[in-house]
């Protein structure tokens, strides 16, 4: 059986659930099904399950604008979120379009029909859905797989290894001595989250990060409560922190040294006064050419000062049966190693893409305005900042897409497609010298440096450009034609 649909979504974690809840709130004349590889919605905020799990960024922009976060702590542990998006599911309706267990493995446009024909395994049967309009939403990195360095001598620890995308139930680390490897958002997470429980935990980093603490609880939002509703609090606490977002990252790369000894001093704050934070808390390059981590209440800090947890920064010679040998000689005794060392990112999950049936590697594209790929006709992808909630840009994302659908409609076209116009200067489609983003450069498209080829990091001129701005600049309409009636009245027909 085929089914038809003007729009597929893929994915129902935070960026599926936005385009699903705009298309059925801005276009609610055109169908659309939500297909989701796993067995439960959510994404992120279902797959990981490591102790302490929490939002990195605050929830009132992590949250959706359609519906306030009321929650007192803005910083927010997993189960919240995924309450949170759940919730939404249902009170907007959204989980009534969304397929489980359909992994999206395969996509062709047909230029003649104006359709995509989307093949899909649900639990090892094939099927197949049609659309004019596929709207991807994977998120950005492997759900069934995270990077971990090929460690000498892994086979000979007499311990347990773990990698936190993949944190096991009946993992029992109280008393035990845990060492985590990394220093970005997620061993700054566990460290705190295992050192109550655990004998002592030891973050091993290879080289700082910047370490940012902030109250877990927004004390403005929560006084904003009491004196508006819901909803208005909402906006202006959105926009607070949107506002000081930008300003601050802003500042970071326009004065990164007075930024870079403020950020330092507020670490050496929270630790006692002889603690080196030269040699751990004070990174070799600039704030934000790689994402600030979070802290809520200090909590890293905290552990650290009282003794339930340290930091080690060196480089690993090899594992050993009792822990780990660094080059320097030091051995770091360890019951518990857990590999925070990153994720593995991927473009739309890997999906082969074809034209016409030829395949095409939308890698070797050109980003449009950060969301489309040149050459690449009725497909957008939800990508979030990387210095400001993924949140953001995934709606401003659906937004877009909803305008395009409407354009489309009233020109009576039924293929949109972005055309480069002249030279353009080609970048880096993630300008991050992070280590999972160096791996990965290869696996995304280019990006310009001027016009729609420029990928923002920029909530303000994004919402200018995406809301507001022209639909036309180096996007081509074609494919004269209506998306037919008859598609969605026929949308069981035989395979």
């Amino acid at each position: 059986m085929i089914e038809h649909f003007d729009v597929v979504i893929v994915g129902a974690g935070i960026s599926g659930i936005a385009a699903a809840y705009h298309l059925q709130k801005r276009c609610p004349d055109r169908s659309h099904v939500v297909l989701e590889a796993r067995d439960t919605p959510g994404g992120t905020w279902d797959l990981f399950r490591y102790p302490g799990v929490r939002s990195d960024s605050d929830m009132h922009t992590l949250g959706f604008s359609f519906r306030p976060w009321s929650d007192q702590k803005s910083i927010a542990d997993g189960p919240t979120i995924l309450s949170y998006l759940t919730g939404t599911t249902r009170q907007f309706g959204i989980d009534r379009h969304i397929r489980l267990a359909h992994r999206v493995i395969a996509a062709n446009w047909s230029s003649a029909d104006a359709i995509w024909t989307v093949e899909v395994d649900t639990k090892g049967e094939s099927r197949r859905f049609t659309c004019n309009f596929l709207f991807m939403c994977p998120g950005y990195y492997r759900y069934d797989r995270g990077y971990t360095p090929d460690f000498e001598g892994r086979d000979d620890f007499a311990g347990r290894i773990v990698h936190p995308q993949f944190w096991p139930a009946d993992l029992d680390y109280s008393e035990r001595r845990v060492v985590v490897i990394g220093s970005g958002a997620t061993a700054v997470t566990l460290v705190p989250a295992l050192a109550g429980p655990a004998a002592h935990v030891t973050m091993l980093q290879r080289s700082p990060t910047y370490i940012v603490s902030r109250p877990s609880r927004d004390r403005v939002a929560n006084w904003l409560r009491k004196l508006l509703s819901e909803a208005a609090a909402h906006r202006l606490t959105r926009w607070k922190n949107v506002l000081f977002q930008q300003f601050f990252y802003q500042l970071a790369r326009k004065q990164p040294e007075r930024v870079k000894r403020r950020l330092i001093a507020m670490a050496r704050r929270h630790l006692s006064d002889d603690y080196d934070v030269q040699t751990h808390f004070t990174p070799d390059y600039d704030p934000w050419d790689q994402r600030l981590c979070l802290v809520p209440d200090a909590d890293l800090f905290s552990a650290i000062r009282e003794g339930r947890a340290s930091v080690v920064t060196g480089h690993i010679d090899r594992f050993t049966r009792t822990g780990i040998r660094l080059r320097s000689g030091e051995d770091l005794p360890a019951d518990i190693i857990v590999t925070a060392t990153g994720l593995e990112l991927q473009l739309m999950s890997d999906i082969a893409l074809s034209i016409d049936g030829k395949p095409v590697d939308a890698s070797e594209s050109f980003s449009y305005k950060g969301m489309m790929f040149s050459d690449i006709p009725n497909l957008a992808l939800s990508f979030g900042y990387t210095n400001a909630s993924w949140t953001l840009k995934a709606e401003l994302t659906a937004i877009y897409v909803c305008r395009l659908l409407d354009t489309m409609a009233a020109r009576a076209m039924r293929q949109c497609t972005p055309r480069v116009a002249g030279e353009v200067t080609e970048l880096p489609f993630l300008d991050f010298t992070s280590g999972y983003v160096r791996r990965a450069q290869d696996k995304f498209p280019r990006r310009g440096a001027t016009g729609p080829w420029r990928v923002n990091q920029n909530y303000l001129k994004d919402m200018l450009a995406l809301r507001y701005g022209p639909v036309d600049d180096q996007m081509v309409f074609s494919n004269p034609g209506r998306w037919h009636d008859d598609q969605k009245k026929a949308r069981k027909a035989p395979a």
